[in-house]
């Protein structure tokens, strides 16, 4: 079962090698790199049950020594990120074979985002994480830029500059880690870093958050976002929403919660802050803004908040939170970057599963996310705490519902759009569709979901006994 930590990385960088010299313009390389996307999801998913019944599973590549070799670690929390964003990479890809491939290395990079995102959420090393983090980060660069249109080459060049700062950051805090630790496994830094002074570990901690932060696209670190969003082709920036900024999620849980657990104690208070001005500055942003994909860029710096408040909050409820939470988003920000440039009564209905779902409108699935946000507010300690948290929730899904209300109005129900007489393809519209009752049967079915985030929380916290 060992075979199966390794495939999901190994499938996507051996096809990528494959098809990266030959014309990915070509409906048959496509479609190869999309089978190939799809046995890379199928062995994450075989992945994920295997763990949830069996627990984690660890290999070290070419046979070498643990601390030598590569070490892969396949726990129910790297499982589940990989899971939902190779899902995002191959709908977001596949959406993008029907309309027809205009770059002959499209295919391939996608494939090495995909084998970048799988060996990042599946390793047990922190090096080995920072350089599949860079793998997808240029793959990311790259990607932005496709289509090569002047506001797509723009969006590419600040998306390489600011990350490319928060790759130095994270590199420093690696350093540190390092330095303080003598190791750079997760399991290992995690057991002695509780032996160093608290001093000591409070800078690096902060380089890494604010390394994770910049990818998030966390306030006040978003300023780049909007602008990457915007100029992106639609499949791209379902990709870079849905899937890569699944990096940051990811990397504040594992880092915050699972390595430097004292250290997100301690800075808690400024995280929760941070989570509760992003979702303030998100949604009446996104309430001011008129270009959909303009509004669903800041709805993403605010629904990125919530994330942070139910991190700060901790504990089984908050970190479940938070792990149900990014994987909500995900869907739910792949939906609606991928329909809202549709056209066509399927299209419509789609994004507006998609924009109600980021609102909390039952049945679709973001109602769950909300409620398991809800059960973290009532875990936040004094009546004061929990009472302010219920209304922030409260209000930010008032506000996320007015303006997925008027974008919806605005892209799908106006006169513009309705004497547009010609529909995209169909092939096109009934993904956007299938993805779309995927959101509502998760919505109407969570269990799967909230036992996805349980065991994840019980993972974060198994560190703390």
């Amino acid at each position: 079962m060992t075979t199966l930590v390794i495939l999901p990385a190994g499938i996507a960088w051996l096809l990528a090698a494959v098809i990266a010299p030959l014309d990915g313009r070509r409906p048959l390389w496509g479609w190869l790199a999309a089978t190939g996307l799809g046995a890379s999801l199928l062995a994450v998913v075989l992945l994920l049950v295997r763990v949830l019944r069996e627990g984690p599973v660890e290999v070290v590549a070419g046979g070498w020594p643990e601390g030598v070799g590569i070490t892969l670690r396949a726990d129910v929390l790297g499982a589940s990120f990989a899971a939902v964003s190779l899902a995002v990479v191959l709908v977001a890809f596949v959406h993008e074979v029907l309309l027809g491939v205009r770059s002959r290395t499209f295919p391939a990079l996608v494939l090495f985002l995909a084998a970048g995102l799988s060996g990042l959420f599946l390793t047990g090393d922190i090096f080995n994480f920072y350089v599949f983090f860079e793998i997808s980060m240029t793959a990311s660069y790259i990607l932005t830029g496709y289509r090569e249109e002047n506001s797509q080459v723009r969006a590419a060049f600040i998306f390489a500059v600011v990350n490319l700062v928060g790759s130095v950051m994270f590199l420093s805090g690696i350093a540190g880690l390092y330095h303080l630790t003598g190791s750079l496994d997760m399991e290992v830094v995690a057991g002695r870093i509780g032996q160093v002074e608290l001093s000591s570990i409070i800078p690096i901690a902060t380089v890494i958050f604010v390394a994770f932060s910049l990818k998030i696209g966390l306030f006040p670190f978003h300023f780049w976002l909007p602008a990457v969003y915007v100029g992106s082709h639609a499949p791209v920036a379902a990709i870079l929403s849905g899937a890569v900024a699944n990096i940051g999620s990811y990397g504040l849980l594992r880092f915050g919660a699972d390595v430097l657990p004292d250290a997100l104690s301690f800075g808690a208070p400024v995280v929760l802050v941070l989570g509760v001005v992003s979702i303030v500055y998100g949604a009446m942003q996104a309430v001011s803004r008129h270009d959909t994909s303009e509004v669903m860029a800041y709805s993403t710096i605010g629904q990125v908040g919530y994330i942070l408040v139910a991190l700060a909050v901790g504990g089984p409820v908050g970190y479940a939170a938070a792990v149900v939470y990014s994987i909500v988003n995900s869907l739910n920000k792949a939906l609606v970057f991928l329909a809202a440039q549709l056209r066509g009564p399927l299209a419509g209905a789609a994004f507006a599963v998609g924009a109600f779902s980021i609102a909390g409108v039952p049945p679709a699935v973001g109602f769950v996310g909300k409620i398991a946000l809800f059960k973290t507010s009532i875990e936040a300690g004094g009546l004061l705490e929990t009472t302010a948290l219920v209304v922030l929730i409260f209000a930010g899904s008032a506000l996320s519902f007015v303006y997925a209300f008027q974008v919806y109005q605005r892209a799908f129900l106006a006169r513009e759009y309705r004497n547009n007489k010609r529909p995209s393809p169909r092939a096109t519209r009934v993904l956007a569709i299938s993805l779309a009752a995927f959101v509502l049967a998760v919505g109407l079915w969570p269990e799967p979901l909230l036992v996805l985030g349980t065991e994840s929380a019980a993972l974060l916290l198994e560190g703390l006994r």
